[in-house]
């Protein structure tokens, strides 16, 4: 439901401002609310990164580059990489607000590929999004569905990124 909203579009790719998209996301829900409120609270969405995600990601080896690849916006991406502190734990990120092109969106992969200089192929993409991983494999890069840091950490050990637990 979430990216079928064409403000959330336009907001998450950069193409509207916050107080545009919080108030068109206020008249097309009919929320009770302003937009101060509503931008105050939506800026606090981001709370914390699953426990064990900061660990996960440095196990990976320096041999491999690290990427983040996000749906989000201008008033998350600040907390995202700051705050919570995903900015230093990835060599490279794309988020759809300064890409201007959203997941499951296949032009997305090809943008990945070419700004790393490498074929889609050698791209490994983990994402909890069926929708997202499918859209993924169809572009020709490798994906795989997780859901949680438990079952990141199983996929990437059964890639050989990472060495299996004894």
């Amino acid at each position: 439901m979430w990216l079928g909203s064409s403000v959330v579009r336009d907001f998450e790719t950069g193409r509207v401002g916050p107080d545009v998209f919080a108030d068109r996301l206020i008249a097309d829900l009919g929320l009770p609310v302003d937009r101060g409120q509503f931008l105050a609270d939506f800026a606090g969405w981001p709370k914390a990164l699953f426990a064990g995600a900061a660990d996960l990601v440095g196990r990976i080896p320096p041999s491999y580059l690290r990427a983040t690849l996000s749906n989000t916006n201008v008033l998350h991406w600040p907390r995202l990489t700051g705050d919570l502190g995903l900015g230093a734990l990835f060599d490279h990120h794309f988020p759809s607000h300064v890409m201007g092109k959203l997941k499951p969106d296949r032009e997305v992969f090809a943008h990945v590929a070419q700004t790393l200089r490498c074929e889609p192929s050698a791209i490994m993409f983990l994402d909890d999004q069926p929708l997202n991983v499918h859209a993924a494999l169809a572009a020709g890069v490798r994906a795989v569905r997780v859901s949680g840091v438990q079952e990141a950490e199983s996929a990437l050990t059964e890639l050989g990124v990472l060495p299996a637990r004894r």
